[in-house]
């Protein structure tokens, strides 16, 4: 189904692998379509009530755009734009991630550099080994953050923060980004899978309809007065209220037994 990624689904876990291993699973406009249409997939897929995001390999979750593939581009002067490109490929990618209903957990495994630093900021979960590390290297070739870091960024960490590590592109190790706020957890590489395995099983497990509206909450939080979103919790907790996971939840608690979860 894919060319440029792995894609499986087992025990309602959805794992997108970026699989581009020769050039670091650098992002090219093939790879980045295939992520988008592997998000709105396993948004599609009742089954699937978590997503895993991660690189093949073990050295790099994404090392951003593919330089070289941008470079034929801007030598054969066809009018090029990458203002265009980023409306057409990056933009959509983004959306799908924040606009599905499910929680996406970011398995960092080695280096997110550039767009890939925006890709693993875009998930709601980072989970990176001690090792890895993030740069928003854009400064290095003379352009700034994209694909949405400019926006999660100083939301996560802070703008005067933020400014820093956009204006001087440094490296950030897991621990420190742990420390700053920039990625979940930071692990050693050995203890990786089990702790991505860990929050997955747990997603999985999870009331799935109540954390997609959370999410969906705490992204129009962002936007919102407090009277707006006061209306809004209303809304969607009346949405909540009348499904069979928020039942099984209640009568759980009442008879003081761990409630089964369904995702309905």
């Amino acid at each position: 189904m894919y060319e440029h990624l792995l894609f499986a689904v087992s025990d309602g876990i959805c794992r997108i692998t970026l699989n581009r291993p020769q050039v670091h699973n650098a992002l090219n406009p093939a790879l980045i379509q295939e992520i988008t249409s592997a998000v709105e997939a396993a948004g599609a897929d009742d089954s699937v009530r978590v997503v895993v995001l991660t690189g093949a390999g073990d050295k790099a979750f994404c090392s951003g755009a593919d330089l070289k593939e941008a470079a034929g581009h801007l030598q054969e002067d066809s009018g090029f734009s990458m203002g265009a490109l980023l409306r057409s490929t990056y933009h959509p990618m983004v959306r799908a991630i924040r606009n599905l209903p499910k929680p996406v957990i970011c398995r960092l495994n080695g280096v997110a550099a550039g767009a890939g630093c925006s890709l693993a900021l875009a998930c709601d979960v980072v989970i990176a080994t001690d090792e890895s590390y993030v740069s928003f290297l854009f400064v290095g070739i003379g352009l700034m953050p994209d694909a949405g870091s400019t926006f999660f960024l100083p939301r996560l960490i802070g703008a005067q923060k933020a400014f820093e590590l956009c204006s001087t592109g440094r490296k950030v190790f897991g621990a420190e980004a742990a420390q700053l706020g920039l990625v979940s957890r930071s692990v050693p590489a050995a203890d990786l899978d089990r702790a991505v395995a860990e929050t997955a099983g747990f997603y999985a497990s999870a009331p799935t309809q109540a954390i997609g509206l959370m999410k969906l909450a705490i992204n129009q939080s962002i936007h919102t007065d407090l009277e707006t979103q006061l209306e809004q919790e209303a809304q969607y907790q009346d949405l909540l209220g009348k499904t069979g996971d928020a039942a099984e939840g209640i009568l759980a608690f009442l008879a003081k037994r761990k409630p089964v979860f369904r995702g309905k």
